[in-house]
């Protein structure tokens, strides 16, 4: 899932892409409030997180302005300052969580896995279809209970591909949710992904439908 990391310290933006990277996540960064709103607005995102003091405009009025147009995903805010006022300004704003620096990183991941459960994007800890079995927390990936070796890329797109049960995703769709910012992948790179993975799963797990792109069918199994 892509999440946009708004923040302009490049220290702390760069710790919090590699967490949300070691979660499973794919991060993209936004070092100013005006490409922020413009990121936000124009490109699909399953969530937010969103520092208040930002050049140029600041994370209040983005989060404003995300919310005047319709911008619903969830929004963590980050903050130097603890005030109890600045907290309601935020809530009053739109946001759905608010987090004071410094941080632990495992609490951000934490608190953003609980909001999307909430919103209905991660609705579960573990995934499953056809003896598939994606664990979330752990990151790990079993079938018909034998444990599949399987590299973050891979993992990230068998957890798309779980989250959109039922639906084909086209290679284009998959390449921009499962790729980082900064990677351009080959025009055959899903494929040879795709090609990979079913080696390794060795079970008709991901279908083609040809022309139009892949899928994993909307009969989950359930987690044990």
């Amino acid at each position: 899932m892509r999440i946009l990391v708004v923040e302009d310290e490049a220290l702390i933006a760069d710790s919090i892409k590699s967490a949300l990277e070691d979660a499973g996540f794919v991060p993209e960064i936004a070092s100013d409030g005006e490409s922020a709103w413009f990121q936000g607005g124009t490109e699909d995102y399953s969530a937010a997180v969103l520092d208040i003091g930002l050049p140029k405009l600041d994370g209040l009025s983005v989060l404003r302005n995300w919310r005047q147009e319709k911008v619903n995903m969830p929004v963590i805010l980050l903050t130097a300052k603890g005030s109890w006022s600045e907290r309601v300004d935020g809530i009053d704003a739109g946001a759905d969580d608010y987090l004071v620096k410094p941080f632990h990183m495992e609490e951000l991941i934490a608190r953003l896995r609980a909001l999307l459960r909430r919103d209905g994007a991660d609705r579960s800890l573990q995934l499953g279809a056809k003896g598939l079995i994606l664990d979330t927390r752990q990151m790990k990936v079993s079938v018909n209970g034998t444990p599949v070796k399987v590299t973050p890329l891979e993992f990230r797109l068998l957890n798309f591909l779980l989250h959109h049960r039922g639906r084909v995703i086209s290679q284009e769709e998959l390449a921009t949710n499962i790729y980082y910012q900064d990677q351009e992948p080959d025009s055959n790179a899903v494929e040879v992904l795709v090609g990979r993975l079913r080696r390794k799963l060795k079970a008709d797990i991901i279908e083609t439908r040809r022309g139009f792109g892949y899928l994993i069918d909307d009969q989950p199994d359930e987690p044990q």
